[in-house]
């Protein structure tokens, strides 16, 4: 298990009480008090912890290394339902975006999300879940195929932002992330987005556009990273906590701001405690949200969703 620098008090409990459990167990000395006394502060010390993180621990948590990343959610939701889809039909596959089609319970859904990788050999095969432009084609298209066989979308986001190469730009990035934006706003089925990770700049917003916007608890969504940000501002990474205050991005703020629907709770220490509780809490989510919509008819649904987003932000006369 990996911790991250405020988590320190909480690594050094675990260790006094697996250590006084090890004690228990290999000699006759009764440490059944010590134990209870211990689990009980550290159960005390991780809620005040996790009550009170700042932006920047958010941020932190949303890239903890142990966190399930999209595949991890689809295989523990849709179980061997799931049939991954390859291609944007025009120039290649992007490793970095995938998709396909999978079950929650009886019903089909088209799941859409970037990957990254668990280590140095699968973030480099994953781009570090930065896509290109044939990507967001990639999503386009089990769009229109969702759409074509009245098939529910769902799409899971955590990405640092599209990938800002030059070949990704001479095939066309700002065109393929806009052209997904339009199409998404006049979608015929439902599109439930789920923010699952990090919610970075048009990355996101290439597949982020939907009836209903869920975010896990520790994740955060912004038009720029907290380091960009400081970078930009005070030419140095150095100022990153106060960006990530400044930017207004955790999953309370956007709630605030009408910019999401919901906030996905997340076990206390994060999704990556408990993974399997963070995985049916998804699936309820989805659940739930697809209820709200199923009924509704296609020109219902388009209508709905473009007076959602007309309504976001502050305008002047």
């Amino acid at each position: 298990m990996e911790y991250l620098d405020f988590e320190l008090p909480i690594k050094d409990l675990q260790e006094q009480y697996e250590k006084a459990c090890q004690i228990g167990e290999d000699s006759d000395v009764d440490v059944t008090n010590t134990c209870k006394q211990i689990e009980k502060k550290l159960a005390t010390t991780k809620k005040e912890i996790y009550k009170n993180l700042t932006p920047w621990q958010r941020v932190q948590l949303s890239r903890h290394p142990n966190r399930p990343y999209t595949m991890d959610y689809i295989k523990a939701i849709c179980g061997d339902s799931f049939l991954e889809l390859h291609g944007d039909r025009n120039f290649k596959d992007d490793k970095a975006m995938v998709g396909g089609l999978g079950k929650i319970g009886d019903q089909s859904y088209m799941f859409i999300g970037q990957q990254k990788g668990y280590n140095t050999k699968t973030r480099q095969y994953r781009n570090f879940g930065m896509a290109n432009p044939e990507g967001y084609r990639k999503a386009l298209r089990l769009m229109q195929s969702a759409e074509k066989f009245n098939v529910p979308v769902v799409t899971l986001i955590d990405t640092p932002g599209a990938y800002p190469g030059l070949e990704a730009e001479e095939r066309g990035q700002g065109e393929a992330i806009a052209r997904n934006i339009l199409e998404m706003t006049r979608l015929k089925v439902p599109i439930i987005v789920v923010i699952i990770g990090e919610g970075a700049s048009g990355g996101a917003l290439g597949i982020g556009v939907g009836d209903t916007v869920l975010m896990l608890e520790n994740t955060w969504y912004s038009v720029i990273s907290p380091e960009s940000c400081s970078s930009i501002l005070w030419r140095s990474w150095e100022f990153k906590e106060q960006a990530a205050e400044a930017l207004k991005l955790t999953a309370t703020d956007m709630k605030k701001m009408k910019l999401i629907d919901k906030i996905v709770k997340e076990p206390v220490g994060g999704a990556h405690s408990d993974r399997d509780k963070t995985f049916s809490t998804v699936a309820n989510a989805i659940e739930k949200a697809y209820d709200e919509f199923k009924n509704l008819s296609p020109s219902d649904l388009v209508n709905q969703r473009m007076e959602k987003y007309s309504e976001m932000g502050v305008f002047k006369g």
